[in-house]
């Protein structure tokens, strides 16, 4: 709703108690327009980079890459220098940054006391947490492309310094499971930020996720028998590791959809139903 005051003219003026004239007031009514939603993405994605931890985690990302290219240059055996290798080999390093940076994007509204603003200035949190996750994606999409860049370079000057053909050993089927492997991880980062909303506390969480849970599972598996057909069904990171190595099986494929329905899709509404309606100080 906006007011404009129109000067005093013959047809606009009105007497007063006094009878002087005054100018007449009108209102006139006007659609109030929603921020777009690139615009609230667009901002997400620069305050990724603005803070010091999103500033050195987003470039740790191609110097990791990098350093892990070079160390499989000069250890891996021949036959280990391979396309395929070189894209495992720097995705284990990015499934530890992007999810982080993701919980990241939700905790700093309360760890850094801005989500005050941010919730002032777009009042609708569930549009504020999509460009969140938007935001988070295409960060995970533009690393992983800049993963498989990384892995042709190291690919070509590694078959040169050996003296072999390079050896392309991954289809485009393959690039896509890696691709959406690394996404559910950092949805995963994104989910524990959501019900967490503290960074260290979300951090701790995904790496208990991550390396400890899966160890434990594993040692349940090895020395339990009852565990070991039912361990498919209840650890997630044993099937988005399946995923980014491609390949599923139609088994693997339902133990992929179990697993994400259990630790991510109701954790998710959780986290979100909690953001929703969280007092923000």
């Amino acid at each position: 709703m906006s007011t404009t005051i129109t000067p005093s003219t013959a047809a606009d003026a009105v007497a007063g108690p006094t009878g002087t004239d005054r100018p007449r007031v009108r209102t006139v009514s006007a659609p109030i327009r929603a921020i777009p939603l690139h615009r609230i993405v667009g901002v997400e994605l620069r305050k990724s980079f603005d803070t010091r931890a999103g500033f050195w985690l987003m470039r740790s990302i191609g110097a990791v890459a990098l350093l892990t290219t070079g160390a499989i240059i000069a250890w891996a055996p021949r036959a280990e220098l391979t396309y395929s290798q070189f894209i495992l080999a720097i995705g284990m390093p990015m499934t530890v940054i992007l999810p982080i940076i993701a919980a990241l994007s939700v905790t700093s509204e309360w760890t850094q006391r801005t989500g005050l603003a941010t919730f002032t200035l777009v009042p609708h949190r569930g549009r504020v947490l999509l460009g969140k996750a938007a935001g988070s994606v295409l960060v995970a999409l533009v690393a992983t492309l800049v993963a498989f860049a990384v892995a042709a370079l190291g690919t070509v000057v590694a078959s040169r310094l050996a003296g072999i053909e390079p050896v392309w050993d991954v289809d485009v089927a393959s690039l896509v499971a890696f691709g959406s492997a690394i996404e559910l991880l950092l949805l995963t980062g994104f989910t524990l930020g959501t019900l967490i909303r503290a960074s260290a506390g979300a951090i701790v969480a995904y790496m208990i996720y991550a390396f400890l849970l899966p160890g434990v599972l594993t040692l349940l598996a090895m020395y339990q028998a009852w565990f070991r057909d039912l361990r498919p069904w209840v650890d997630a990171k044993l099937t988005q590791e399946a995923l980014m190595n491609g390949g599923l099986s139609g088994d693997q494929w339902a133990h992929l959809a179990v697993t994400s329905l259990v630790w991510l899709v109701i954790p998710l509404i959780v986290g979100v139903v909690r953001v929703l309606r969280a007092e923000v100080k």
